[in-house]
């Protein structure tokens, strides 16, 4: 096969490598085999469970229905799979906050190399078993009320099998990211979201048809509005202020290098989908919690907090009396939590510290201090640009299903869009990465 040598491979050059390179094509079988087997087991019921009724109490939950987008309908099934990758995520969110707070967890991190890398792994594989079992009682106590036979052996049996498929999938999502093409994990939730487009798409084509010319153009406008907030995602996904930066001149043994000339990649959007993942939990989490608190049996001052909390959650629904203090509100969270996760991400102190190890600079920027503030003050302005970004997407397509009355998408908003081109991104460069490494071992052995 005649390779080119230009840096990005093309489309011709990747679809002929995964048909004929041994190694790719096997990792790709080794990715699609484990996510079938990951999506199987969502249909894997958990037993004892009395189906018709709980069906018909989750129908119309907004909480079901945004916790489905991250577990492809696992937990209104209710299979052996339905807290999926949600433990492990949540631990991985964890022990990110947790390092940035504790110094031994930075020091492992930082300092350790891969042996303290490893490390982490490890505390986050068990900070995910005990959240799967949190996650677990919470569910066995939540459905126990539609079980065949409640009782303390139902409620062990059901937390076993939760916090058992689990870590499975927490394992087969170690297993794509060893052995297969992308990161498990990512993957896993991909596929969920994906799962739920055939049935979104059927339901949109049967409201276009019951509603006539009218409700046909609506949905065209509707999804014109997704195809233009995809190609926005993909390019503010990809967006990078590079900062130039110059390496001093050094003498190594009898040789001179000279200066040389590269950039700093500061990413448009630093924290990708977290924030809005976090902005959408604290805006559930009124209703979440009102639901808890006014159950039957709770105390008057329960009962008054869940009043309390559900009048704040009837402000902060979009279908509300008051869509613009949503608006608001959901506005504002975004642009919080989107400083505050790049803050984790990104230290300036560290960077600035790391350059001037290295003998390198920034022109017309003094080393220590100044670089610092300068890259903190670029980072600001990047990551308002990023917030005001991520906010639109989140809102944009909610004013725009309001007020065309195509509600048959709600499941597939900002969260799940961003996460489909962020994964497919990802993944499609891995897959380029692997390409090139192929090209240059052919040109070494010819």
């Amino acid at each position: 096969m005649v390779v080119s040598r230009d840096k990005t491979p093309t489309a011709q050059e990747t679809f002929m490598q995964m048909a004929q390179a041994a190694g790719l094509r096997g990792r790709l079988l080794v990715t699609v085999g484990l996510l079938i087997v990951a999506r199987f087991g969502i249909y894997l019921p958990v037993p004892g469970i009395d189906r018709a009724r709980f069906t018909e109490a989750v129908k119309d939950s907004p909480i079901i229905g945004f916790l489905d987008i991250f577990s492809g309908g696992g937990i209104s099934a209710l299979g052996i799979f339905a807290l999926g990758i949600l433990p492990f995520i949540n631990a991985s969110i964890i022990l990110q906050l947790l390092t940035a707070a504790l110094p031994s967890l930075e020091n492992l991190q930082k300092n350790e190399g891969e042996a303290g890398r490893r490390k982490i792994s490890q505390i986050t594989r068990y900070v995910a078993v005990g959240w799967a079992v949190v996650q677990s009682i919470g569910i066995a106590l939540w459905i126990q009320n539609y079980a065949n036979a409640p009782g303390v052996v139902f409620i062990t049996e059901t937390i076993l099998a939760l916090t058992a498929g689990s870590m499975f999938v927490m394992w087969l999502s170690e297993l794509i990211t060893e052995r297969g093409i992308g990161n498990g994990a990512s993957l896993l939730i991909f596929l969920n979201i994906v799962a739920s487009l055939p049935r979104t798409l059927g339901q949109t084509i049967e409201l276009a048809q019951a509603g006539g010319r009218e409700m046909v153009g609506k949905v065209v406008l509707l999804l014109i509005v997704f195809l233009v907030m995809i190609v926005g995602i993909v390019f503010v996904q990809e967006g990078t202020r590079r900062i130039p930066i110059i390496s001093a001149r050094r003498q190594v043994g009898k040789r001179l290098y000279r200066e040389r000339t590269s950039y700093l990649p500061l990413r448009l959007n630093q924290g990708g989908v977290m924030p809005i993942i976090f902005a959408s939990a604290v805006l559930f989490l009124p209703q979440s919690l009102a639901g808890f608190t006014g159950g039957e049996g709770s105390n008057q001052f329960l009962v008054g907090v869940s009043k309390v909390l559900a009048q704040v959650s009837t402000y902060l629904n979009p279908s509300g009396p008051t869509p613009w203090v949503y608006v608001l509100v959901y506005l504002f969270l975004i642009v919080f939590f989107s400083y505050f996760y790049s803050s984790l991400i990104v230290n300036p102190v560290d960077m600035s510290q790391n350059l001037k190890k290295m003998g390198a600079s920034i022109p017309g920027i003094r080393p220590g201090k100044a670089t610092s503030d300068y890259v903190e003050r670029v980072l600001n302005r990047l990551t308002f640009l990023g917030a005001i970004f991520l906010g639109l997407v989140a809102v944009v397509p909610t004013a725009v299903e309001s007020a065309t009355g195509v509600t048959t998408f709600r499941g597939i908003g900002a969260t799940s869009l961003l996460i489909l081109v962020g994964v497919a991104i990802d993944t499609a460069k891995q897959i380029q990465t692997y390409v090139i490494s192929q090209r240059y071992e052919g040109m070494v052995k010819q």
